[in-house]
């Protein structure tokens, strides 16, 4: 059978998660058997077209075109999300139902699992944590308005030997950091729950910085995102093997 693979993110105003983006799929491509697969990559949001269109727009450019084998046509898209928020339970499967029936039976459009699901993202954190000397870390997430997604980063968080925060809703960074200092704690460190860094780590980055003026006495430091890397291509990849 011959395969595309369609990665979707959020999407952003800012350029370095696209970039990034590109990035990973060229790592992802590499990993690819033979030449009849094909790997891009869409956005939820933040981009002119929705994502349905953007799924119909990639499957006429990999099957229709010519790039990829039309015999036994099939398109997996790879929800590059962390956790099962509303856009991974509502919004994409809705989206790809959308391209689905608009595009017909002809080629067949399956949804893999959401990156977070995948088992050995935590080694991932786990070795960007060992990295950094420190007492204390906070494992920071956005957060999701969905019931119970909360329950999957505490649970990451206590693998990681961490606390949770996030940066949309309780408990704060700001009211983990002053549980940890009020415990003792003078060295903590934070590791931005993100794929790419952007917007909101730029925002994390600010954040600890006053939290510096707030707390002279401790020593902050602040982890990069998990980045494009063969690793998390891999990862990627295994999700599409399943």
């Amino acid at each position: 059978m011959s395969s595309a693979y369609l990665l979707v993110s959020h999407g952003s105003r800012d350029r370095r998660p696209e970039i990034a983006m590109q990035e990973l799929a060229k790592l992802v491509s590499n990993k690819l058997p033979n030449s009849e697969h094909l790997v891009g990559i869409a956005a939820l949001e933040m981009s002119s077209q929705a994502l349905h269109e953007q799924i119909q727009q990639f499957a006429k450019s990999a099957f229709c075109n010519g790039r990829v084998s039309q015999n036994e046509n099939n398109l997996k898209i790879v929800p590059l999300f962390l956790l099962p928020g509303v856009h991974v339970m509502t919004d994409i499967p809705a989206e790809v139902a959308l391209a689905q029936q608009a595009i017909g039976q002809d080629i067949i459009i399956e949804l893999q699992p959401y990156l977070g699901s995948h088992p050995n993202l935590e080694k991932l954190l786990a070795k960007q944590i060992a990295a950094i000397k420190t007492e204390a870390w906070i494992l920071l997430a956005h957060g999701s308005r969905r019931s119970g997604s909360q329950e999957t980063v505490e649970a990451m968080a206590a693998s990681l030997g961490a606390v949770a925060a996030y940066w949309a809703g309780p408990p704060s960074l700001e009211s983990r950091v002053k549980e940890l200092v009020a415990a003792g704690y003078r060295e903590i460190a934070i590791l931005p729950y993100f794929l790419f860094a952007g917007g909101i780590t730029d925002a994390i980055a600010a954040s600890i910085e006053e939290l510096k003026l707030q707390f002279s006495a401790v020593t902050f430091q602040l982890a990069q995102p998990l980045g494009a890397s063969a690793e998390l291509a891999e990862l990627i990849w295994d999700l599409t093997d399943r």
